[in-house]
């Protein structure tokens, strides 16, 4: 999956990554907005992954979709 196409279908892909990590509130997935490395903070923060986890989960649900 191409990043870009996440950026420019972002309402299609929030449900998806609201499904993927549940502890993203509405708010984060609205300050998201298709940017990755909002994303991987906004992980990092929730979860408290460190940011090569972060990067690492985000690889892995793209290659789910």
């Amino acid at each position: 999956m191409n990043w870009d196409r996440i950026e420019g279908n972002w309402k299609e892909f929030r449900g998806k990554a609201k499904t993927a990590w549940g502890k993203l509130t509405d708010d984060d997935l609205d300050v998201i907005e298709g940017r990755r490395d909002e994303l991987e903070g906004r992980l990092q923060a929730q979860y408290g992954f460190a940011k090569d986890r972060a990067r690492t989960e985000v690889d892995n649900w793209l290659n789910r979709l």
